[in-house]
């Protein structure tokens, strides 16, 4: 586990550091000065300002290698930390840490704001979800009852494309605003990709799967909590 003494000597690093670099800016820009410029002339009076900024990120850089020093330490000769070190009572602190795959080896359901405090020992878990594909349920907006089950797609290559696509136009829009323009083309296609229907042994976007989709009539109630 982390140090909590140097942790809280990060925290003033980054605190102070953080509000002596970017207040002195906003009021720069109220005494005219414009922005990504890096060079200016001396009369312009801009010089404690934005000394005062070059100090403040100097601090922050401080608290970053703290930081770093600190999980340094801890790596090496810190205490294990356990599940809930904290005892805080959300349900991402439910599971192991480091956590298995998939979080839970059945979802679990909550009772309460704070399910790790709130939730009984014979608490509910979902079954009924299949272990071969990637089944999920959906539950209604309002009062988390389930609705229906849904299976996710398999593992596609689509969106890594878009997203290199995505910052191959923003990088190139830098330079040259046609980037926009021609940049979006590959982003276009690939998101064609993305989206298109696929069979069901593809990656990707699946068809909309009507056959999975049990919801309830109008006069129907919907099915009571566990399998669907």
């Amino acid at each position: 586990m982390l140090s909590e003494r140097i942790g809280a000597a990060v925290f003033a690093f980054m605190f102070v550091g953080f509000n002596m670099t970017f207040f002195p800016m906003h009021v720069l820009g109220l005494h005219g000065m414009p922005r990504r410029i890096y060079t200016y002339s001396t009369v312009m009076g801009w010089g404690p300002l934005n000394l005062t900024a070059s100090l403040g990120a100097l601090l922050m850089a401080c608290g970053v290698i703290l930081f770093m020093v600190d999980a340094l330490i801890a790596l090496r000769s810190g205490a294990l930390a356990p599940d809930n070190p904290w005892n805080a009572g959300t349900l991402e602190w439910a599971t192991s840490s480091p956590p298995p795959n998939s979080n839970f080896l059945r979802p679990p359901t909550v009772g309460g704001r704070e399910p790790v405090w709130d939730n009984p020992p014979d608490q509910p878990v979902v079954v009924g979800l299949r272990a071969d594909v990637r089944d999920v349920l959906v539950t209604h907006v309002l009062d988390a009852e389930p609705d229906h089950r849904l299976e996710f797609p398999e593992p596609s290559i689509w969106p890594f494309v878009t997203g290199v696509a995505t910052t191959g136009m923003f990088i190139w829009s830098i330079f040259n605003p046609w980037g926009v323009v021609y940049g979006s083309i590959p982003i276009f296609i690939a998101m064609i990709g993305w989206f298109w229907p696929k069979t069901p042994d593809e990656g990707g976007t699946q068809p909309w799967p009507i056959r999975h989709r049990t919801l309830p009539m109008p006069d129907e109630q919907p099915s009571p909590g566990g399998a669907i």
